[in-house]
C-alpha cells in the first residue's frame, strides 16, 4: 500500500477526527460489549459475546486501514494547483465525442471521489485516463463498457 493518497487539508481533518472517534468512543464501546457479554455465562454457547468479538474485530480493521490512508497521505494545496494539464484537485470540462454530450468532474482522492458530487477518483478508469492531459487533447479512455473519447475543454482549480 505505497500509494500516495492525495487529500484536501479538508478530508484530511476529517479522516483524523474519524480515527479520533473510532479509537476514543467506538474502541472503549466495543470492549464494554464485549466485557458485558463475557458476563451472560458460557462462551461456546453465547451468541452475543461471538457478535461483540466480531464487531471489536471489523472496527479494529477500520482503524487500521484508515490509520494506513492516512500515513500515505499527502495534503495538497488547492491554490497551487497547475491547471495547464488534468491533475489531482483540478477540474476538467470534457466533450464526448459519441454522444457530444458535455460533463464536468473534479479529479480527486479514493477517499474523496463521489460521482454524484462530480468528483471521480484518480485511480478510476477515467480519471487516470484524464491525468496528465491539456485543454483540446483527446483522451480515449478504456471502460468496462468499451472505449471512450473524450476531448478536454476546460481545466480550472
Amino acid at each position: 500500500m505505497n500509494q500516495v493518497n492525495y487529500v484536501t487539508k479538508e478530508t484530511f481533518d476529517q479522516m483524523q477526527a474519524e480515527l479520533q472517534h473510532m479509537k476514543g468512543v467506538l474502541r472503549p464501546a466495543a470492549s464494554k460489549a464485549i466485557g458485558e457479554a463475557r458476563e451472560k455465562g458460557d462462551l461456546k454457547e453465547n451468541a452475543e459475546y461471538d457478535a461483540a468479538k466480531e464487531a471489536q474485530g471489523l472496527l479494529e480493521a477500520k482503524i487500521k486501514q484508515l490509520e494506513g490512508v492516512i500515513a500515505t497521505a499527502k495534503i495538497v494545496d488547492e491554490s497551487a494547483i497547475d491547471t495547464s494539464k488534468v491533475s489531482i484537485l483540478t477540474k476538467v470540462t470534457l466533450t464526448n465525442i459519441d454522444t457530444k454530450k458535455e460533463v464536468t468532474y473534479q479529479i480527486v482522492s479514493e477517499k474523496e471521489a463521489d460521482l454524484k458530487l462530480k468528483k471521480i477518483s484518480a485511480s478510476s478508469p477515467i480519471g487516470s485516463g484524464l491525468l496528465g492531459k491539456a485543454v483540446g487533447e483527446i483522451a480515449e479512455i478504456k471502460v468496462p463498457a468499451g472505449m471512450i473519447k473524450f476531448k478536454i475543454e476546460k481545466i480550472t482549480a
